[in-house]
């Protein structure tokens, strides 16, 4: 929605009063079937599945449109400090669901559809998953935004509209195929376009002594996403930027009778939203990427300072703005270092276009930017290489230049005579090439620097930025990730939602903590029973879904062993193999024998020029291939690799899980938030003492988590002291015998050599310390089956997980962040009055004739059936 614009402001408030409120069964009906013959123009007889989900959409959405307006007149009218958060990516999943739960009219709707004989879970199957992110990182800003709204907090999220969001994922023949992901083929009727936010945004030029000239113009065109708060009545907005390229065409061509062309480079100005980069963890320094990224901040930067610009203007006061109150009226949280050009993006609007001296624009930015390191993996901290820079952002290369001369004259003055140090802080890297450390940038030009959780931002102050910690340590701080409970507990598992509900009341939605309140419950056996029964039924939800799209049919009795994440050597799934292959030997050498029968699952998605995350994908279900067509390993053993992991599939895994395998290196994960969605919804972690893993070990107790291998600090040592991965092989017969089968071509017949390059790199490299990791991993694992025997122990330690999770809330995370770092307070806008519910007539009877009655016939069927 508009932010700080005058205009229009008495129309909305009045057409506001028309939009229907969803406050009964017949309201609903009544609302659905007007956009099913006024928007879609469709009666029952040619409506299609989609149809009717998109008129279910839009019913939901005119209850959303009332609070995102008033909402946003608020902000006009009391104008407080608003909060930015700048993400590349937002995984949002699916919004239909997620609206109707956070506007408390999810019954409403089931009911009403179920009147009109039409089934929720079937429409919201029609819903694509918003094809805005990655993973982690893009998850973890939609939780953000989540929570901001939650807390009234006056936020915005700022990001890409891509076109084509990370690739659809096929599965042929054991083989990653990257498929394109056409999200938006069936239109988005969540987004509003808001072309009359339409802004410049300059590439290449020259930079002169007074400012950038001679530039290529793309136009950023906003799209805006509603985001509603649970059960308030604040609707924060996502604007995304969409690139368009200006109206004008090149002349020249014309006159040379050559349109085509004059067409073609239209469209190369809109490839910069086309396609998301699917590598969230490897930089590749490819000129796209650096075109989004600052295509992004500069429409931001340029929309934050429009809507400061606009406030000041409606103050009065001098006719020239002045920006001595920018940083009390706007925090921006940069999501990674892929929006540390919004630094010298800032300083560019300041000081080129509103006149402003450096030292007062140096101020203003360092004050306004905050900055949150995701990562410790050095292939993913950005470096971009000066010529490129220079290239296409010669005006920032400068204003980069002139802030590392300042930076490191002050740095020279507080260690005079130590040189290496200077150079180590530098902005600027000679070797191998001239690059700018964008990490360095976003540390300078931010008045807050925070890791994700305690472990990661130790290492941060110890390791990776120890420099900058012994120069400045007041600025760096920890935010642990969370979820939001909303999505990850209350809408993908509503029976253990009501089961928790029905015991401790609804608070835990907004109060995660308020769980703690289950701990008496962890030995009450009927609590325990009915956690079991939610249990159950989601394992057989899942299991008719990985029949329907697999064919393999799985024990529900067997223990569901989920890994699910991004597929990186760091995360290990490689280790996760061995452990299969392990579990197949132990049962071919002894068939018979009792075991704890185990599903085995694993998903997501390679980079599409990773070769060894892709491999390791083909060797998953090779080895699926050979175990699960073993009539000597029956239902005691079953691998199943998930085709296309996203969102809306989370949502029915995670339920689902029994064990949540969360086994990076030490020291290598930043949080992860998976395992916080697992531990939520009742699955037991084993993982090591990675990431958020340390602080889950520290809420639950050692006693219930399956916590194995190596510290970090085990892990340096091993790495100085000279690891050497063959010592592992040939001390341990198991898994001499694993590798063996994968490097002889046990599980590639056809193709022996397929996976000589896993292997050799295992045993002669092995990065992430796999081999050391193999035996305790082993053993960890058998302590996990032993558990699993005893159910009502099992059930127990399900208890005092979910119970535990409270501290991993997003909210939490967020009011920290808006308490330690943005200053932000909260801002409801006031509840609904009965003027501004009280809407204009609709008439519905010619669209309730021709669409209820006929659909009637079907609801006294399903009535009768029931």
């Amino acid at each position: 929605m508009a932010q700080g614009d005058s205009s229009g402001y008495r129309k909305k408030q009045i057409s506001m009063r028309n939009i229907p409120q969803l406050e009964d069964v017949n309201t609903v009906k009544l609302s659905f079937n007007r956009h099913l013959h006024q928007t879609l123009v469709k009666d029952r007889h040619v409506a299609t599945k989609h149809d009717f989900y998109m008129a279910t959409a839009h019913t939901v959405r005119d209850k959303l449109v009332g609070n995102w307006i008033r909402t946003q007149q608020h902000y006009y009218k009391e104008d407080p400090k608003r909060c930015y958060y700048i993400s590349m990516e937002y995984y949002m999943g699916r919004s239909l669901t997620n609206a109707m739960v956070n506007l408390g009219v999810d019954s409403e709707m089931e009911e009403a559809l179920y009147e009109l004989g039409l089934n929720l879970e079937e429409l919201q199957d029609q819903e694509e998953d918003a094809g805005l992110g990655n993973g982690g990182l893009g998850r973890l800003a939609a939780c953000f935004v989540d929570s901001m709204a939650t807390l009234a907090l006056p936020a915005y999220g700022y990001g890409l509209r891509y076109e084509y969001g990370i690739f659809t994922q096929a599965i042929r023949d054991g083989y990653q195929h990257e498929l394109p992901d056409d999200w938006l083929r069936f239109g988005n009727c969540w987004e509003l376009p808001r072309p009359e936010f339409t802004i410049p945004v300059h590439f290449y030029g020259s930079a002169e002594l007074d400012g950038w000239q001679n530039t290529q113009v793309v136009l950023a065109m906003a799209y805006d996403y509603p985001i509603p708060g649970y059960r308030n009545t604040t609707v924060n907005t996502l604007r995304l930027w969409s690139a368009k390229s200006p109206n004008n065409f090149e002349l020249g061509y014309f006159n040379h009778g050559d349109y085509i062309k004059a067409v073609l480079d239209r469209n190369l100005a809109e490839n910069i939203t086309r396609v998301l980069y699917p590598n969230d963890n490897m930089m590749e320094g490819k000129e796209l990427r650096l075109k989004q990224e600052y295509f992004l901040c500069s429409a931001t930067l340029q929309d934050i300072v429009r809507r400061y610009k606009t406030f000041k203007s409606r103050e009065g006061g001098p006719s020239r703005t002045t920006f001595d109150q920018f940083p009390e009226k706007a925090a921006i949280q940069l999501n990674d270092t892929h929006h540390a050009l919004a630094i010298p993006e800032l300083m560019h609007i300041l000081m080129d276009l509103e006149k402003v001296g450096w030292e007062e624009a140096w101020d203003v930015c360092t004050k306004t930017f905050a900055y949150t390191n995701h990562t410790l993996l050095p292939e993913a901290l950005e470096r971009w290489p000066v010529t490129m820079l220079q290239k296409i952002l010669p005006r920032h290369l400068q204003i980069i230049y002139e802030i590392n001369a300042r930076h490191l004259k002050a740095v020279t003055a507080r260690w005079p005579d130590d040189l290496d140090r200077v150079r180590r802080m530098s902005l600027v890297e000679e070797e191998p090439e001239k690059r700018i450390n964008m990490a360095h940038l976003a540390i300078v030009g931010s008045h807050a620097i925070n890791g994700v959780a305690a472990i990661h931002s130790g290492i941060l102050t110890r390791s990776v930025f120890k420099d900058f910690f012994e120069y400045c340590p007041e600025k760096f701080q920890n935010k642990t990730n969370g979820i939001t409970p909303r999505r990850w507990l209350r809408l993908c598992n509503p029976g253990l939602s009501d089961t928790i509900s029905d015991e401790i009341g609804e608070g835990w939605v907004i109060d995660l903590m308020k769980l703690k309140d289950l701990l008496p419950l962890a030995t009450k056996s009927s609590f325990l029973r009915s956690v079991l029964k939610v249990k159950k039924d989601n394992k057989l939800k899942l299991k008719e879904y990985l029949y329907e799209n697999t064919g393999v049919t799985v024990n529900v009795d067997s223990m569901f062993d989920v890994h699910v994440k991004r597929i990186h050597e760091y995360k290990r799934q490689l280790l996760n193999v061995l452990h299969m292959i392990t579990l197949y030997n132990r049962i071919k050498a002894n068939p018979g024998v009792p075991m704890v029968p185990r599903t085995i699952i694993v998903g997501g998605k390679a980079a599409p020029g990773y070769y060894t995350a892709k491999n390791i994908i083909k060797l998953i279900n090779s080895v699926a291939e050979v175990v699960n067509n073993d009539k000597d390993v029956g239902d005691c053993l079953k691998i199943i690799f998930l085709e296309n992991y996203r969102v809306s599939l989370a949502e029915k895994v995670i339920p689902a899980t029994d064990l949540s395998e969360q086994i990076s290196t030490a020291g290598t994960e930043a949080s992860g938030t998976g395992n916080m969605k697992f531990q939520a919804n009742g699955a037991l972690t084993i993982g090591t003492l990675d990431g958020a893993n340390v602080e889950m070990k520290e809420e639950m107790g050692a006693e219930n988590i399956f916590i194995f291998g190596m510290t970090v600090d085990e892990v340096e040592k091993l790495r100085s002291d000279g690891y050497v991965p063959r010592k592992y092989y040939e001390a341990n017969a198991e898994l001499k015998k694993a590798i063996d089968q994968i490097h002889d071509g046990f599980f590639s017949p056809n193709e022996p050599s397929l996976f000589h390059d896993l292997t050799n790199h295992l045993l002669n490299h092995d990065t992430y310390c796999l081999l050391a990791d193999y035996e305790a991993y082993i053993q960890c694992q058998e302590r996990v089956s032993e558990a699993y025997k005893d159910q009502t122990k099992w059930l127990t330690m399900v208890v005092r997980n979910i119970a535990t999770v409270g501290k991993f809330s997003s909210d939490r995370t967020i009011q920290q962040y808006a308490t330690e770092i943005w200053g932000a307070t909260p801002c409801p806008p006031p509840k609904e009055t009965k003027t501004d519910a009280k809407m204009a007539p609709v008439k519905t009877a010619p669209v309730k004739a021709a669409i209820t009655k006929p659909l009637a016939k079907s609801v006294s069927k399903q009535k009768a059936k029931a």
